[in-house]
């Protein structure tokens, strides 16, 4: 798999992933503050930085139109659940390297992770029917599959060490 998607099957990149997918849980926050800053009504104020939660609970007096107000929320949304999945993944990340899985796993585990939050960002922030809504699932349930992947061959290669345990 690792081939298909263009990793070279000699280097770990799977550990660079974590910072990647930090960026990705970063990103849909960046987006709504750009979102709030560059469509708020003129006698309304902007992304409140020193409170941001304030933001949030004062959006519909933003002036932005009701779409707009949606897709802010709905991309805090997606800020909130990459950070809620960012340690489970990088857990998983080290568990593969600690149990020295093969590269192409690695790589594998990681790209589909990757991708699998990139589309689940772009389905969340813009997604707003129950058609989009179910394929969001689908890919936080391919980036969940992939890291439990990872724990599942990892707990294998521990398992023997744990039996010798006295």
């Amino acid at each position: 798999m690792a081939h298909i998607l263009g990793l070279s099957s000699s280097t770990n990149y799977s550990l660079f992933a974590v910072p990647a997918a930090f960026g990705l849980a970063f990103a849909p926050h960046l987006y709504a503050v750009c979102l709030l800053n560059f469509k708020h009504a003129p006698s309304a104020e902007g992304f409140d930085f020193s409170n941001p939660k304030n933001s949030r609970a004062n959006i519909h007096q933003s002036g932005l139109s009701p779409a707009d107000q949606d897709r802010y929320l709905r991309a805090e949304a997606a800020n909130d659940n990459g950070f809620l999945g960012l340690p489970f993944f990088a857990a998983a990340v080290v568990a593969g390297n600690a149990a020295r899985l093969d590269i192409d796993t690695l790589n594998t585990a990681a790209a589909v992770y990757i991708g699998s939050r990139v589309v689940f960002n772009y389905l969340y922030i813009f997604g707003t029917n129950n058609a989009l809504g179910l394929a969001r699932t689908v890919s936080w349930l391919t980036g969940i599959g992939a890291c439990l992947n990872l724990f599942w061959k990892s707990a294998y290669y521990f398992q023997p060490l744990a039996a010798a345990a006295p």
